[in-house]
Parts: structure tokens; sequence; C-alpha cells
């Protein structure tokens, strides 16, 4: 007979393979600013929407990690400003068994589109009660955003390193 030495629970753990479990969500901050009204509510041409979106990831603590989805929306007409939207909206995730490589995709991609539809839900209920008609965000392709940073930090850092490398002579006056 052979002795098992580890514990049910750690054979349980190790069997499940990778996990990613949402373990709550949160508004972090949010604001909404209708500078202009009442006059930016008679309606008139449909404003020009300009949309940021954002995503981080830091550490809470061994194996959780608070990812946040920033979503920032500014409408305007004629130059004015007819409403500002500012959201930042965040969940802790417990990650576990994911190797190290595939951990930021994961974190980037996976769990932002996890938070999405409550961020756009917030967003359309939002401008909803500003006086606006309801504004449904589009989906977003959270893996085209995360490439998208990649490709930006490459370039900061490719261009970082010919700046730095001394090549650069700089006249003091």
């Amino acid at each position: 007979m052979s002795e098992d030495t580890q514990t049910p629970e750690a054979t349980d753990q190790a069997d499940q393979g990778p996990q990613l479990r949402l373990l709550t969500q949160y508004i972090k901050d949010l604001s909404f600013e209708n500078p202009n009204a009442p006059t930016s509510l008679q309606g008139g041409q449909t404003p020009a929407i300009e949309l940021e979106i954002g995503v981080g990831v830091q550490s809470a603590q061994e194996d959780i990690y608070e990812v946040t989805l920033s979503v920032t929306i500014k409408a305007t007409r004629d130059k004015a400003t007819v409403f500002l939207l500012e959201l930042v909206y965040c969940g802790l995730f417990a990650v576990q068994g994911i190797p190290e490589d595939n951990l930021g995709p994961v974190l980037h991609i996976e769990c932002t589109r996890m938070l999405f539809p409550f961020a756009r839900r917030i967003v359309s209920d939002l401008t909803q009660d500003g006086g606006f008609p309801a504004l449904p965000l589009e989906l977003i392709d959270f893996a085209a955003v995360y490439r998208a940073g990649l490709e930006q930090r490459a370039a900061q850092d490719a261009e970082q390193q010919t700046n730095g490398s001394g090549d650069d002579v700089a006249g003091n006056a």
C-alpha cells in the first residue's frame, strides 16, 4: 500500500487546473458633468462622442489582482461640452495555476471582458439619468487593446534606448 501525503484540499486544487474567479466588483470612481444644462438638453445636432478606454492591473495580495476598467466619454456640440462621464470600474480576481507568461493576457483581456457589461450598463443608465438618450457602448475587442498597449510600450522602450544611448549630443548654453 502507498501513502498519499497530500491533503485532499491540495489534491483537489491540483486536479482543478488553472482557475480564474471574480471575487467582487465595484465602482472606484464615478463622475458625470453636465456643465451647460439646461441648454445642452434642448436637443439640436447630435453631439460628437469621444471615448477613451483604459485597462490597469495591480496585485492586491498573493494570487489576487485588482483589474481596473477606465471609461471616459466626452460629448461635444459646437466645441461646447455637452457632458463628461468618467468611470473607474474595478474587479478583484483570484488567479491560480495560470503560468506567468499567460497572466498578462488573462488579466488584461479576460478579466476586463468580464467587467465590461457592468460598466456598459452604468454608462447607459448614467447618460439617461443625466437627461440624454441612453448611450450603449459598442463591444470592445480587449485583445486588440492589449496588443496596442504592448506595441506602445515596445515603441517607448525603443525610444528610451535610442535617447539614452549617449549618441545624442545636447549643447548647454
